[in-house]
């Protein structure tokens, strides 16, 4: 049976830790109350967009011989890539969940008393759970050896990616104000930004300077 073999295995265990981790998370922040929910028809298809390439492709391929047409073949070397991909993904992606805490939904969502978290892997990345995904991604299509089940999920989740991530950045623009913007200058969507760091604290000091300077002119002023 296909799904006996060792690369396959692996991918299934990657599955079911991928997909226990969302279930933990989501039993933890089910009973949270939401403040806006913008969940409309383009979310929806790109959610539903997912499904078949996360879920339904590859377990066809596991299962049943029905996609054994767009089998391939790969050099021994790749999955061993794709097994140290996974284990990367696996961990921003608990790691994501983790540090976002009971601010996390999976749909474009705030909760009551929502806060802006700014430590942890989102410190330095603004969208670390897309990254993890991202690199499920490339990690499924270096296990799975079917051009359907294995690289289906790219653009998918290309879709998703660039359709939702700029709506989710407005809405929390909306929320937040000149906090999430600046925050949007410090980190980058994917990877760190760590150039931002020194100009974002150089703007801070600029600021605090110019805050002290009126203070002290109110202050002279007040004392004369």
């Amino acid at each position: 049976m296909r799904f006996l073999e060792p690369w396959n295995i692996v991918y299934l265990v990657g599955y079911v830790v991928y997909f226990g981790t969302r279930a933990v998370y989501g039993r933890r922040t089910k009973a949270e109350k939401k403040s806006l929910r913008r969940v409309d028809a383009l979310e929806k298809v790109l959610l539903s967009a997912m499904v078949p390439a996360i879920i339904v492709l590859p377990f066809l391929y596991l299962f049943t011989p029905l996609l054994s047409f767009a089998d391939y073949r790969l050099p021994p070397v790749v999955p061993w890539i794709g097994v140290a991909t996974m284990a990367a993904s696996l961990w921003l992606f608990w790691r994501s969940h983790a540090d976002l805490g009971q601010n996390w939904s999976v749909s474009l969502e705030m909760r009551e008393n929502h806060t802006l978290v700014e430590y942890g892997v989102y410190r330095y990345v603004r969208h670390p759970m897309y990254a993890s995904i991202w690199l499920w991604a490339l990690a499924q299509g270096m296990l799975l050896e079917n051009w359907l089940a294995g690289w289906s999920v790219v653009p998918a989740f290309a879709a998703m990616y660039f359709l939702r991530t700029p709506r989710e950045e407005r809405m929390m623009c909306e929320a937040f104000g000149d906090e999430y913007r600046r925050y949007m200058r410090r980190t980058g969507r994917l990877f760190p930004r760590l150039w931002a760091d020194s100009h974002v604290a150089a703007d801070d000091r600029a600021k605090a300077t110019s805050a002290g300077d009126t203070d002290a002119r109110a202050k002279d002023s007040h004392t004369s």
